[in-house]
């Protein structure tokens, strides 16, 4: 057999080796939910939680680049009359299903914590008041 083919014979059968390797998809935990009593505001808990320290959501939902505008003075009116979020369902709401760390992608290094997700689900099963 001449070299080339041995290589090309080499290259197939690893390529098909890792052609059949997969990520089984790790299973995220239950967010939990926020104690009844733990009040929640839009205003000074969900709404910074959109940008801070320029790691954050603004960086492409900006009204320029991506929507909802998730500004501070924009978030409220984006997220609710734009569809993204269903008062009393967060399950349902487009916001809640695409947080960093659920089904959108994590970018700019910028991640939200579990406590801050439970936050953002609570709010929105509150009935997502402008508060």
């Amino acid at each position: 057999m001449s070299k080339l083919f041995k290589f090309a014979l080499t290259v197939c059968i690893c390529l098909g080796n890792y052609a059949c390797y997969y990520d089984q998809e790790a299973e995220q935990e239950p967010v939990p939910d926020v104690d009844p009593d733990t009040p929640i505001s839009f205003r000074s808990d969900i709404e910074p939680l959109f940008s801070r320290n320029g790691k954050d959501c603004t960086a492409c939902h900006n009204g320029l680049i991506q929507n909802p505008d998730l500004r501070v003075g924009n978030a409220f009116e984006a997220l609710l009359q734009g569809g993204y979020v269903i008062p009393n369902d967060a399950e349902s709401s487009l916001l809640y299903q695409s947080l960093p760390g659920n089904e959108h992608p994590v970018t700019l290094g910028f991640a939200l914590s579990t406590e801050e997700i439970s936050l953002i689900k609570g709010w929105i099963d509150r009935g997502a008041e402008n508060n």
